[in-house]
């Protein structure tokens, strides 16, 4: 395998004209000469049976959209902090990549905000929303002024007794549930009748409490809501900011002045996972909440995005080697090293996180011949380990390739160690612009490498090797009596 370990952000932008970097036959294509230099490289191959690609231009290109779609509905000189959900992705050179075009971070854990901290995302630009916050946690953010969310009562008791009278140098929020409704993926649904997240508004009391706590406390400057995620109509979440907006708007009447300045909206824009399409995209969403929240963009607050999955979804693909292709039941299937490991909630609950196959042969090219229906598999020991069932595409054949398509948010998140399957590796490439349509052009194409893969010697160490004898010594029992 050739040396990718070159740094990952400061791979070149490459030959894509800016304004058809992210049309869907430009990424296909793009993604197309990747996979065929990753296998002319050695990036994947027999003894690398799995590996994360991430396309570097797709995810600038992507920040940068972003960006514009906010601008072209806000006032001027409205601070906008797009801080992204470091759980959807959480590598550091990833996270660097994109504080370098402009965002912060959204942080849920100890394990984010350190993450976040490594990619070197300054305090004032990471926020803090964990609903399970311990004292220490409070602390640390409070010390480095990152902003957090009070998830409850309770823990706004505990923000009181932690500042015992003084005013937090963080800003400080209250995360709602505007209880708008679910979407079609109920894990997902924050905002619920009985959702785990925030206050709920609609029950008794809530408002009144909402309210008399901002009345209480002049540092309570910021308000949050985060209506939803894959599976919720847009105008739902449109709905649910609706809510926020109205709220904020009667605390500060309240108050005489204007109390709270930033409005945290949240992210949960859904990713279409049929096509290469960014449908819906970021510009569409803005321009709906401008339509039917248009308080929320006439300068008067500050805002904050919580995006993820949609900032990152479209420009990873997992690519597996298929090891071995057989038939049951007279439906053709290729066993893969891609399945619930990396794949999770696709595996398990494959009616909502359907995933796109593209077949490419044993030199990286897209796989042609007739289209079959094939289920295809991965390496785990248990019969439903499936990336995709049924899938109308070119018969795989061993030595073949099997792309899991935009996988860039939460499958590399989301490792799943059954049968101590280890983590792949992830790549960031671009090309060069000697690369498209050129005669070389998977030569021109350049890797770095965001994550190795883990090694066996680490699965055993994860598995407590270090401790060998430590329950067979324990209480200096040797064996049964």
């Amino acid at each position: 395998m050739g040396d990718h370990q070159s740094d990952f952000r400061n791979l070149p932008y490459g030959a894509q004209a800016a304004d058809d970097t992210n049309e869907p036959d430009a990424r296909a294509a793009r993604r197309d000469r990747a996979v065929r230099a990753a296998v002319a490289q050695g990036v994947v191959g027999p003894d690398e049976p799995i590996a994360g690609l991430l396309d570097v231009t797709g995810i600038r290109a992507s920040a940068a959209a972003l960006h514009a779609a906010f601008d072209a509905v806000t006032a001027p000189g409205t601070p906008v902090l797009h801080a992204f959900a470091v759980k959807a992705t959480p590598l550091v050179p990833v996270l660097r990549l994109l504080a370098e075009a402009g965002l912060g971070a959204e942080v849920a854990s100890p394990g984010e905000l350190a993450l976040a901290t490594a990619a070197g995302i300054p305090p004032e630009r990471i926020v803090l929303d964990s609903p399970a916050k311990t004292p220490a946690e409070i602390r640390e953010a409070l010390r480095l002024g990152v902003a957090l969310n009070a998830d409850n009562p309770q823990e706004l008791e505990r923000l009181d007794a932690i500042l015992d009278g003084a005013t937090p140098s963080s800003p400080v929020g209250v995360r709602v549930n505007p209880q708008v409704g679910g979407g079609s993926i109920g894990a997902l649904s924050t905002a619920t009748p009985t959702s785990k997240f925030g206050v709920a508004l609609r029950d008794p009391g809530a408002r009144d409490w909402v309210l008399n706590a901002y009345a209480a406390r002049p540092w309570l400057t910021r308000l949050h809501a985060h209506s939803g995620s894959q599976g919720m109509p847009l105008e739902l979440l449109a709905e649910g900011l609706g809510v926020l907006h109205g709220l904020a708007e009667e605390i500060n009447e309240a108050a005489g002045r204007k109390q709270i300045d930033t409005l945290d909206i949240g992210g949960g824009l859904p990713v279409n996972f049929q096509s290469d399409a960014d449908d819906p995209s970021h510009a569409a969403y803005a321009a709906l909440l401008r339509k039917t929240v248009p308080g929320l963009f006439d300068g008067r607050y500050g805002l904050v995005t919580e995006f993820g999955r949609s900032v990152l979804a479209k420009h990873g693909t997992v690519l597996a080697r298929v090891e071995y292709t057989k038939s049951a039941g007279a439906r053709p299937i290729a066993v893969t090293h891609a399945g619930v490991q990396v794949a999770t909630r696709t595996v398990y609950n494959p009616e909502s996180w359907p995933l796109r196959i593209a077949a490419y042969d044993a030199e990286g090219r897209p796989r042609t011949g007739d289209t079959v229906v094939q289920d295809v598999a991965g390496p785990a020991c248990f019969a439903g380990d499936l990336l995709a069932t049924g899938q109308h595409m070119p018969r795989l054949h061993p030595g073949d390739w099997a792309a899991a398509l935009d996988t860039g948010a939460y499958y590399f998140a989301h490792h799943y160690a059954y049968n101590s399957l280890p983590r792949p590796a992830v790549h960031g490439w671009v090309e060069t612009p000697a690369g498209p349509g050129g005669e070389d052009a998977e030569a021109a194409v350049r890797f770095a490498t965001v994550r190795p893969a883990q090694t066996v010697a680490e699965i055993v160490a994860e598995g407590g090797a270090a401790h060998l004898d430590s329950l067979t010594t324990l209480g200096g029992a040797t064996g049964p009596a």
